[in-house]
């Protein structure tokens, strides 16, 4: 869980009963290379406004269909305008676009979005320039949607014989300020030649007191993060990188969210989790360079240098005991969390985020034990969401926090956390049921940029 007081450290509480899981494998079907006969690649060319319009091959993969589409639009296809489409000029704020091309991937120290669509994939190819082709293509199609235009042709328009490019939900849509951000696993590093590229920072996380993780529910070789204020926007996005990687991924899990339980801007409301408290107090502001420099963004001494730029995201899935929750006393759960639950103020403290006084709480409250003083000053940005699945079969809500924290190494921001709250009181209503680990590479700086580049460059392009 989460709270975070003063630097967004408090709030990966988690512990309870089972066995723990762990990073999974993959398949090997090969496809064919991403380059066209000419040596260009099959993302395709740049257009006057510095978009890369697809390639007519890259589409065929987009569509799935494997026909030949034939020269209908001779070099890179043009994409066709939609109603809805945004065109760049409506502001973030009002669900216009935020910007794809920078240092850094968004979706980190981005505003944090109403809702999320989280999808880890398996790699179902053994065939390296496939795999950079599919990536080309997802930075592609990833460019075109964040600005709230459609994948390809778009989903209608385009020749009958063959499925149209973008899967259309998303029409008459605003972008809904979508941001997707990419990362890679412990165990794509298995792959493609990588082994020497895998960073000392990216571990297998440990087995923490308490784990009862669900191995389907975990790993996988990459990831993608859509957080959007439309979920269907986010949907989409995820449903669309899918198509276009098939036959070379597969997504192994993928978990929808809402009601964000952190904020990146420090003026906003400080949300809540569903169990009723404020989560993220502290949280590391979007505004504050310097301690996103030094504990969210990773550096050039830190090695390796591809990941310069990125940072190294941990994902959870935390299952809350609802039931069990909502029976206890108010005073067990102000107790608990160390707040109270209606301003949110630290014990003996009036306002929420007033500094706490860790020993006018219980020792084993959850404030207490996530903070920074507690932990040597380790310290993590949060991006969680609620999430509610149904119910178990036995009547009870399959409900609870879906944990997202970044941070410059995860030897030093999550791990020492989460081992420091192994006593926390909270373990008694909360289980961590999922986990994963990712290397986030920086982010996509031009028009002839993409995801994975600093990675794979060396020796695909020449």
């Amino acid at each position: 869980m989460t709270d975070t007081t003063e630097n967004t450290t408090d709030g990966v509480g988690g512990r309870a009963t089972g066995s723990t899981g762990t990073t999974p494998t993959t398949a090997t079907p090969t496809t064919a290379t991403g380059t066209t006969a000419t040596g260009t690649t099959a993302t395709g060319t740049t257009a006057a406004d510095g978009s890369r319009a697809p390639s007519r091959r890259a589409l065929i993969g987009w569509g799935g269909a494997g026909l030949a589409l034939g020269a209908a639009v001779a070099g890179g296809a043009v994409a066709v305008a939609r109603p809805g489409e945004d065109t760049g000029r409506t502001s973030a704020a009002a669900g216009g676009p935020i910007a794809f091309h920078g240092e850094h991937q968004a979706g980190i120290a981005t505003p944090v979005q109403d809702r999320l669509h989280f999808a880890a994939f398996d790699v179902e190819t053994d065939d390296r320039e496939a795999f950079v082709a599919m990536l080309k293509d997802w930075t592609e199609a990833a460019r075109r949607m964040t600005a709230g235009k459609a994948v390809g042709d778009g989903a209608y328009g385009g020749l009958a014989e063959a499925p149209p490019d973008d899967t259309g939900e998303a029409l008459g849509l605003k972008p809904s300020r979508l941001t997707l951000t990419i990362g890679f696993g412990p165990s794509l590093f298995e792959r493609f030649g990588l082994a020497g590229q895998r960073p000392e920072a990216l571990v297998d996380l440990p087995q923490f007191a308490g784990d009862n993780l669900d191995r389907a529910r975990s790993g996988g070789d990459l990831c993608v993060q859509a957080c959007a204020d439309d979920p269907q926007v986010a949907v989409h996005a995820i449903r669309n990188l899918a198509r276009i990687g098939f036959g070379k991924v597969s997504v192994r899990w993928s978990q929808l969210g809402f009601g964000k339980t952190s904020s990146t801007t420090p003026e906003a409301q400080t949300p809540r989790n569903l169990m009723g408290f404020k989560d993220g107090t502290r949280n590391i502001a979007g505004t504050e360079t310097a301690r996103l420099t030094k504990h969210v963004w990773v550096d050039e001494k830190d090695g390796p240098a591809w990941m310069a730029g990125g940072s190294y995201l941990v994902a959870r899935r935390i299952r809350m005991h609802i039931e069990t929750w909502d029976r206890t006393s108010l005073q067990e759960q102000e107790d608990i969390f160390g707040r109270d639950k209606g301003e949110g103020a630290p014990v003996g403290k009036a306002k929420e985020r007033d500094e706490p006084f860790l020993k006018a709480m219980k020792p084993d409250a959850h404030v207490r034990l996530a903070h920074p003083d507690s932990n040597g000053g380790a310290t993590i940005l949060r991006r969680g969401y609620s999430f509610t699945d149904g119910t178990d079969g036995l009547g009870r809500l399959d409900a609870g926090l879906f944990f997202i924290s970044y941070q410059r190494d995860v030897r030093t921001g999550f791990i020492p956390i989460q081992r420091n709250l192994a006593t926390d009181a909270l373990n008694e209503y909360i289980q961590h049921v999922g986990s994963a680990i990712f290397a986030v590479p920086p982010g996509v700086r031009d028009a002839d940029d993409w995801w994975g580049r600093s990675l794979f460059s060396p020796t695909t392009e020449g």
